[in-house]
């Protein structure tokens, strides 16, 4: 069995005096992909917000072994724990490189940090092609790949993507679906958040469905999509 990566236990979080997480239990073992899904305005993405450390939290959150409370943003990111945002959130008047450099700007490494560049252009063609154009210029497709590989440059140990189908193409989903597949296979465990049930069950081992601040179900994909209650909510199936 593989080891236990991200452990989230008895997990309250929030902004200010308003609620959001009601002690939620969560945990990702290395090499999986895991599908965080349910409805807009659920929590997820204060989940990820929490687990990152952006905002303040209560309960327990380790990964690889280590206590992430008392850590700051930057110091979980340095841990291996990589976020790509809702949004993108690329620098849209900066290259395509210079936004993979600043996927890399915690990295000591420059012969390490060539051959990233050298790996996510192997990965995405079409940003090797685009490297001198300005990140605002490219396509929504396209700026979800490059936020995709930003996030490889920082050699993350967990990728954690959020809601990376909004706004884009049932094809453009579809390949993107298909590269965090391939990132999975070469070594990198993946927590995706979405909306779209259908897109993150297509990939996902596991999956957690959360609602109003709480997880509902849980399970591997195969059980929760044969679930009557969940075909009926989330899957439009009776």
């Amino acid at each position: 069995m593989s080891e236990t990566l991200l452990a989230v236990s008895g997990l309250s979080a929030g902004y200010g005096a308003a609620p959001v997480l009601f002690g939620l239990d969560l945990a990702v073992s290395a090499g999986e992909i895991v599908a965080l899904v349910g409805s807009n305005g659920a929590g997820k993405t204060t989940l990820l917000r929490a687990v990152s450390r952006v905002i303040a939290a209560r309960g327990s959150i380790r990964f690889a072994g280590r206590d992430l409370l008392p850590l700051s943003p930057e110091e979980v990111f340095t841990l291996g724990l990589v976020q790509v945002p809702e949004g993108r959130q690329l620098f849209q008047r900066m290259s395509v490189e210079e936004n993979l450099q600043m996927g890399a700007f915690r990295r000591r490494d420059p012969a390490g940090i060539a051959r990233s560049f050298e790996r996510v252009y192997q990965l995405f063609p079409i940003l090797a092609d685009r490297r001198r154009q300005m990140a605002g210029s490219l396509s929504g497709g396209e700026q979800q790949i490059c936020a995709l590989a930003r996030a490889l440059m920082a050699e993350p140990k967990l990728l954690m993507v959020d809601e990376m189908s909004l706004g884009l193409a049932p094809v453009i989903v579809d390949q993107l679906l298909d590269v965090l597949s391939d990132i999975r296979r070469s070594g990198v465990t993946v927590l995706i958040v979405e909306q779209d049930v259908f897109a993150a069950f297509s990939i996902a081992d596991r999956a957690y469905v959360m609602e109003t601040g709480h997880i509902v179900r849980e399970g591997p994909v195969k059980e929760l999509e044969s679930d009557p209650e969940l075909r009926r909510a989330y899957l439009g199936m009776a």
